[in-house]
């Protein structure tokens, strides 16, 4: 199969990233859109990797319908983007991810730590901050910056891999948390009032409560308390 990038475009995809991902980096976010800013929600948070202009609103979309769009989210001031939008289009490994909000995500550009916390042994190899013993940067932009030292280990490119079912998938660094491989059918064992047992599958949406009711018990007409008759009085 050929490649569909020529011999020195595929080189500098190699060496520095797709093309689309310094203007991401560079992007201007969360500003009001220059065409729909009279609009409500004109936030500027999303990017088309197709195009890589400027940051779009979400009324710029409808320009961008078979486009790749990410979108941009910020955490304490910086700008992060899910695991699972980018991972999809370059290898994020080497990165250290986060939870936030229950998303895994990675940061877009450097956030300088000039002085680590006591007891850290690992920092990002650019901007110094503190990391996880595995991971060598803090976000894609210094990634990036290693990738400009001539570290020949580090690139973006998606790999195939084999893997162990004998087919082949890209391997493109952390999985995310948000994944669309199903999660596994758990068995719940509900004991009824008599003393059987049942169980039921359930998904992501399947409680408890969603379970018919166990069987009552048996009520016992003969214990039960007789009314009493009209009282009578007594004769003279």
């Amino acid at each position: 199969m050929v490649s569909p990038l020529g011999g020195q475009v595929w080189k500098d995809y190699e060496d520095m990233g797709p093309p689309w991902l310094k203007p991401m980096l560079r992007a201007s976010y969360f500003t009001p859109c220059s065409v729909h800013g009279d609009s409500n929600k004109s936030e500027c948070n999303m990017f088309c990797l197709d195009c890589m202009g400027n940051a779009l609103c979400s009324y710029c979309l409808i320009h961008h319908g078979d486009h790749r769009v990410v979108q941009i989210r910020r955490s304490s001031y910086h700008n992060v983007v899910r695991v699972n939008e980018i991972q999809r289009y370059i290898d994020i490994s080497c990165i250290q991810t986060y939870i936030i909000n229950s998303a895994k995500i990675v940061f877009l550009n450097e956030r300088p730590q000039p002085r680590p916390g006591k007891g850290v042994t690992n920092t990002c190899e650019i901007c110094c901050r503190s990391l996880l013993d595995s991971f060598r940067f803090c976000s894609l932009g210094c990634k990036l910056g290693g990738m400009k030292r001539g570290d020949p280990d580090l690139t973006f490119t998606l790999r195939m891999k084999n893997s162990r079912d004998g087919g082949f998938h890209f391997h493109g660094g952390s999985e995310s948390d948000e994944s669309s491989t199903p999660k596994k059918i758990q068995k719940r064992h509900i004991f009824n009032v008599d003393g059987g047992e049942r169980s039921c599958s359930s998904g992501d949406d399947t409680n408890i409560n969603s379970i018919s009711p166990s069987t009552p018990p048996i009520f016992n007409h003969h214990n039960a308390r007789r009314r009493k008759g009209i009282p009578h009085r007594a004769p003279f």
